[in-house]
């Protein structure tokens, strides 16, 4: 998956604007983060922490929780191996998550 794939799909949900900088674009609801490009293979997106170990255990490739992470709604996506549908699957948990 690249960065313009997630920022088409992201785009695409309801409400959701296209914010950061062109290096780092992050996509919100409600100013509320639903998905940002840390670097050009990494996204952190905003999952409901009671969605966040099914996503780990069902998607050890695709997603990763570093320490600074552990106490945030947040997981890391590694584009170089992530498995499309789970990347747009985690972006829709987060956009529902920020949207109300």
């Amino acid at each position: 998956m690249t960065p313009d794939e997630v920022g088409r799909y992201a785009q695409s949900l309801p409400q959701v604007k296209r914010k950061g900088t062109e290096s780092r674009p992050a996509w919100y609801v409600n100013d509320r983060l639903v998905v940002r490009l840390d670097d050009p293979n990494t996204l952190v997106i905003r999952v409901p922490l009671s969605e966040r170990e099914s996503l780990l255990d069902a998607y050890p490739d695709t997603f990763g929780v570093p320490p600074r992470m552990e106490a945030h709604h947040k997981v890391e996506a590694y584009l170089d191996q992530a498995q499309p549908d789970a990347v747009r699957m985690a972006i829709a948990l987060a956009w529902e998550m920020q949207r109300r």
